[in-house]
């Protein structure tokens, strides 16, 4: 799958009222073709997450924006079933509580920081903070010097994000940003399914619909996060998500050739410990050895 149509990087603009938010007729015809190649995906990512956690040379961070109902957990959930636990870390992040209120916009999301070698998966992000924030105007709720708060306070989000961003991938970090885009139509469905279904009452709050009578503002909004934080080195990959098992084959996709281009892999240990493996393995077979000769003078 060419990854292009899907993929941001500064180079153009993003037209989110008029984007592909599901898959083509041609794409659904090979619905099962991409099953399976989720499948064999899913078992190539697991490889490559233990590679990255055995080299501990380099870390990902796996951002991960959508709209509401767009298939952020589920996603997380069917990806990540083959990776090691012990390697991988999911933050989710809500409305910032008093004391993150009390720092920098950028402070919670430093504190779950992974140690390179580990992937972290942000559920929702500092992105939060030129989204929601702009969208309700909460940046005139904050306790700020008036100087922080004048005009272009966006804009400087904007660069401050890209600055942090900068300064994380020249630290050994690769950061993959992950857009999911669902139509309102979709949206509506789910909602509703979320209603109907008591297993799955709890994922809906009323607060939803409110956000939904927003739809043009935070496609906008979206919109101008893209085109002002996408850059060669860090883009960001538009997923259509009206159907869950298109979005899952491409961010699978998108996944393998970031790992293919970081390409982990397992130490090579120096010839001084090799010998010292080769020595260990000559005295636990000599073990064998002994334990079978015991058992033979036992025998007679």
């Amino acid at each position: 799958m060419k990854l292009e149509k899907f993929t941001y990087d500064g180079t153009k603009k993003i037209d989110l009222f008029h984007a592909e938010t599901g898959a083509t007729k041609e794409e659904k015809k090979k619905k099962e073709e991409y099953l399976k190649k989720t499948a064999e995906n899913i078992q190539k990512i697991a490889l490559y997450q233990e590679k990255l956690y055995a080299e501990g040379k380099e870390g990902l961070i796996f951002v991960l924006q959508a709209r509401d109902a767009a298939g952020k957990d589920s996603t997380i959930k069917h990806i990540m079933t083959g990776v090691n636990p012990q390697g991988v870390e999911v933050h989710g992040f809500k409305t910032p509580s008093k004391e993150e209120l009390a720092h920098d916009f950028l402070w919670r999301f430093n504190k779950v920081l992974p140690a390179r070698g580990m992937m972290s998966i942000l559920n929702r992000s500092y992105y939060e903070d030129v989204l929601v924030v702009k969208v309700h105007e909460l940046d005139k709720t904050y306790k700020m010097p008036t100087r922080c708060l004048r005009e272009g306070f966006f804009e400087r989000r904007y660069r401050h994000i890209m600055n942090y961003e900068e300064e994380l991938y020249d630290n050994g970090y690769e950061i993959l940003k992950i857009f999911l885009d669902v139509s309102k139509e979709k949206q509506k469905e789910r909602f509703l399914e979320r209603i109907d279904r008591p297993e799955k009452n709890w994922k809906f709050s009323v607060g939803d619909l409110d956000e939904r009578g927003l739809w043009d503002d935070y496609t906008k909004a979206y919109e101008e996060m893209i085109d002002n934080t996408a850059t060669p080195e860090l883009p960001w990959y538009v997923i259509p998500s009206d159907q869950k098992w298109y979005a899952r084959y491409l961010i699978t996709e998108i996944l393998v050739d970031r790992f293919e281009k970081m390409d982990p892999r397992f130490p090579e240990l120096p010839e001084s410990e090799m010998n010292r493996l080769a020595d260990a393995k000559a005295r636990l077979l000599a073990e064998t050895v002994e334990e079978e000769a015991s058992e033979k003078e036992a025998d007679r």
